[in-house]
């Protein structure tokens, strides 16, 4: 369990006020310029020393991120914060933005300055009305004060923050096509290489992170990256927030530590699965694009990456959606079937034609209107369109249903067995 002085996010529900007053607090601001004084390298340094890994769903080291962005360069650099929260089932980031606006903003700064770029652009999911009007009013008052601007928090580095709201595209969440939207243009992952560190934002060296990500560092700053990294477990290290949601008895945001059992994790804090443990059938551990766990092995599995990956899932955004035994497991999986095709930007072709493949198939796996061995086909169509495609969009489109294949094809087949027996009948 996470103590209480390790936690980050203390204003994570919104019962402080939100603003610049309410954030120096909190000890927001507090000695930023001392922070940045360490230099670009130091910085770095003791982020590598957190093992802080991005909290956007990837799991990639932040500070060897970090440093892969040149020291030198006759071009500006960027940072880019990922606030293009839309993943179903995840809504952490949505919190920071609205009631912690300043911790992000402090970590902008600080990020910016390790990697050399004056200028940031925080991209917020345009149905964020609300955080985003947070976040500009937090920007208005941090320029205000000095803290953003020509000599930012009196560091001696100079840093403007620019606000920027998308129009509404989950493909926008991957990192190329944030910047393509950011430019101008239609929202569409780009090739890799060039990498967004050699060729980013109007083609200069760019990072993207994750807003959780940024607003983790000025605490790892402030307290030591030893101090994060003695959180969690190895290679899983520091506080985490976790998203709990579906068929538990009180749904919410939590800040705790990484490896946390999942079982105390709903259990603790979301009240537990309505009508008890035993009534679980399964979890989306990570958010919707994460396979899916039967209930035998929630019992014993750690939320973090590596405990989740060698359980055939992933903790992706920890967007943990938990399905009681009323559920109906396909249909459930047919309705992300349904999002991730009207999501695709439609510029790869196993992406584009495979996930509409998908849907139409998993409408008739819905209803039993299929034979058995299509269980194996809609298997093989998945595994056709993962690893084909620019972005991981097309891995999103197959995880969740390879999940279920191999979790519960058993109700798959008796679903299709009972329909063709009342065909039969009838």
């Amino acid at each position: 369990m996470l103590a209480e002085k390790d936690k980050i996010f203390t204003n994570l529900y919104g019962e402080q006020p939100w603003n610049l007053v309410g954030a120096r607090a909190r000890g927001v601001w507090s000695n930023t310029a001392e922070i940045m004084a360490k230099g670009r390298d130091a910085i770095i340094e003791e982020v590598k020393k957190s093992g802080l890994r991005g909290r956007g769903g990837a799991g990639f080291a932040t500070g060897m991120k970090w440093s892969f962005m040149p020291k030198e360069s006759s071009k500006p650099h960027y940072l880019v914060v990922n606030g293009d929260e839309s993943e179903p089932g995840t809504c952490k980031d949505r919190d920071i933005l609205r009631y912690d606006p300043h911790r992000l903003l402090e970590g902008c700064v600080i990020a910016a300055h390790a990697i050399g770029a004056h200028a940031v652009y925080i991209y917020v999911r345009g149905e964020f009305y609300n955080e985003a009007s947070h976040v500009q009013q937090a920007i208005d008052e941090a320029y205000a004060a000095g803290l953003l601007g020509k000599n930012a928090a009196g560091s001696g580095w100079d840093c403007d923050v620019y606000l920027h709201r998308g129009a509404g595209a989950y493909i926008c969440g991957e990192e190329t096509a944030m910047l393509e939207s950011l430019e101008g243009k239609k929202g569409q992952p780009r090739n890799k290489p060039p990498f967004p560190a050699g060729a980013g934002l109007y083609a200069c060296p760019t990072t993207v992170n994750n807003v959780e990500t940024i607003a983790v560092v000025p605490e790892i700053m402030r307290r030591g990256g030893a101090w994060f990294a003695g959180i969690g477990r190895e290679k899983n290290t520091g506080t985490k927030i976790f998203c709990i949601s579906g068929h538990v008895n009180t749904p919410c945001n939590v800040e705790e530590a990484m490896g946390i059992p999942m079982r105390e994790l709903i259990e603790k804090y979301a009240g537990g699965v309505r009508g008890g443990w035993d009534n679980l059938l399964a979890v989306i551990p990570g958010g919707s694009s994460t396979p899916l766990l039967p209930r035998e092995i929630c019992d014993g599995v750690l939320m973090d990456f590596d405990s989740l990956r060698a359980a055939g899932s992933g903790l992706g955004t920890a967007g943990v959606i938990v399905m009681d035994k009323s559920t109906d497991i396909i249909y459930a999986i047919a309705r992300l079937s349904h999002f991730y095709m009207h999501e695709s930007c439609g510029q790869c072709t196993p992406c584009r034609e495979g996930t509409g493949w998908l849907w139409r198939m998993m409408q008739r796996m819905v209803k039993g209107q299929a034979k058995v061995e299509e269980i194996d086909l809609l298997l093989a169509v998945t595994k056709e369109i993962e690893g084909h495609t620019i972005c991981a969009h097309g891995d999103a489109s197959a995880w969740p249903i390879q999940g279920l294949i191999r979790h519960f094809k058993p109700v798959m087949i008796e679903r299709i067995e009972e329909y063709w027996a009342r065909a039969k009948a009838a």
